[in-house]
């Protein structure tokens, strides 16, 4: 795919297989097994009763049983896998319950017996933030130089008041305290996280992903609640009933989770993969791969990728991509340092592009990159860009796209800048010169300032002009909340 450059398949996201695969050169599979733990929300240091939505097993389902020795169970677990796929490279994956959650000999006894075992090549420990002593992490930390190690933390949402609701019994900042313990000593952090908690909207799951996003993090699970026989949840739900996702609404959550997520964070898990037998809801859950498709499909559909949202400039490529076509005439009205202008090269190798700035630096920065990747389908004018008409009259409703990257030139001298009377004649003269499909892009930034102007004012300016003239063919785009974070207008031409 042309965006998304942790893939080797049809996916989107940035799949576990296709980091283990580069990591180590092979498929690697994780074999569950169970250490017969507890919970410190399960036997009374913490709470009782454990997560309101756990499993008599302790989301260990699939794993081995543990009143077996290690070795045992992951032969038998290995046994059924080899007969759906072949690897000879292994991560023992303790996975039931709270697996740091026994005195340091304990746990040095599980983990080196796992070790030990042919072609393991790594551990990967589920366990809670509230459950790892200083004495353990000393021990995970000498663990890390032997072995491929992986700590995974059950967070499950960062809201505090649904955390509460399903016996969480840790708090956030517990959580955010253990993950920078974790990264101090250079170990690896996958967080669990679950959509579709009682009472939580959408926007609470997209917090959660956002709130992670700025952590240190190196891998996510991201489940769909599954209510299961025997469970609290089950009680909770027949007396309290709430809103049980379906497979539409999750797979619109998940692809917008997807586009948060920065790309080099692993998607370990992007669906649940509960008991049919157990289950409760919802059903469509036991379609896992029809899940995954529709994930897959969705994503296709937006033409979009994990960490899409990370830039507002992938949006800018996007359109550009739908918009432009090979033998297309387009205009880069600020060069700047000339990576627009070549990513439009990429894309018209018929066609001609013709570059504006008033800086001779961004000209000859821009001639250089475009030499340097042999480009030569391109004219530059050492101008600013309210000469647009008359520079270009001979091209008169002949161009196809015209781009602007307000501002000042990156590494440049921030006391020259694009200015809202020019800026706004540019895109008035620029307009005459569209196609009948044409558009103008322009990319704002409102939080840039200098003595002589502020890139606010220039934003207020450009909006009040384009609500005037242009009122129903222009569209904003926002990738953030953030007000002072750029973006970007679309303003197509008026059929």
């Amino acid at each position: 795919m042309k965006h998304f450059k942790y893939t080797d398949g049809n996916k989107r996201y940035h799949t576990l297989d296709y980091f283990y695969k580069n990591k180590f050169n092979s498929k690697v599979f994780k074999v569950s097994l169970n250490a017969g733990f507890s919970c410190p929300n399960l036997d009374g240091t913490k709470g009782t009763g454990g997560c309101i939505y756990c499993s008599k097993d302790g989301s260990g389902d699939y794993a081995g049983n543990p009143c077996e020795p290690i070795q045992e169970q992951f032969n038998k677990i290995l046994e059924i896998m080899k007969k759906k796929w072949d690897s000879d490279k292994y991560i023992a994956y303790f996975q039931a319950r709270t697996n740091t959650y026994a005195p340091l000999s304990i746990l040095q006894e599980k983990y080196e017996a796992a070790l030990k075992l042919p072609n393991v090549i790594g551990l990967s420990i589920a366990t809670r933030p509230d459950a790892i002593s200083n004495e353990c992490l000393d021990y995970l930390e000498e663990l890390n130089t032997r072995t491929y190690l992986t700590i995974e933390l059950g967070l499950q949402t960062i809201h505090e008041q649904t955390s509460n609701l399903i016996n969480r019994c840790h708090s956030l900042e517990c959580f955010t305290n253990m993950v920078k313990e974790l990264r101090k000593r250079k170990i690896n952090v996958v967080v669990h996280i679950i959509n579709g908690l009682p009472y939580e909207t959408k926007e609470m799951m997209l917090d959660t992903v956002k709130y992670l996003n700025r952590l240190d993090i190196q891998g996510i699970k991201i489940h769909m609640l599954h209510m299961l026989k025997g469970t609290k949840l089950y009680e909770l739900y027949q007396h309290h009933p709430f809103h049980i996702l379906t497979r539409e609404e999750y797979t619109d959550i998940v692809c917008d989770q997807l586009e948060l997520l920065r790309p080099e964070i692993v998607i370990h898990r992007i669906t649940g993969d509960p008991k049919e037998d157990d289950l409760i809801e919802p059903k469509w859950l036991t379609k896992k791969f029809g899940v995954l498709n529709e994930i897959d499909k969705e994503l296709k559909r937006r033409d979009t990728y994990q960490g899409f949202q990370k830039s507002i400039f992938n949006k800018t490529h996007q359109i550009i991509d739908h918009q432009v076509k090979k033998n297309d005439l387009v205009i880069d009205a600020t060069v700047g340092n000339g990576y627009d202008s070549l990513y439009l090269l990429d894309i018209i190798t018929e066609g001609t592009l013709f570059g504006f700035d008033i800086q001779e630096v961004a000209i000859n920065n821009t001639n250089k990159l475009l030499h340097q990747h042999q480009k030569t389908n391109y004219k530059l004018f050492n101008i600013g860009h309210e000469h647009l008409l008359e520079t270009l009259h001979h091209y008169q409703h002949k161009i196809s796209l015209i781009i602007f990257n307000l501002g000042y030139l990156p590494n440049g001298n921030k006391n020259i800048r694009t200015k809202p009377n020019t800026t706004i004649k540019a895109i008035d003269q620029g307009y005459q010169l569209l196609n009948k499909k044409g558009m103008i892009l322009i990319t704002v930034y409102p939080d840039e300032s200098n003595k002589n102007t502020t890139g606010k004012e220039e934003e207020q300016v450009l909006l009040k002009h384009l609500q005037e003239h242009y009122a129903h063919q222009y569209t904003i785009y926002h990738n953030t909340d953030n007000p002072k974070a750029p973006y970007l207008i679309q303003l197509k031409i008026e059929n």
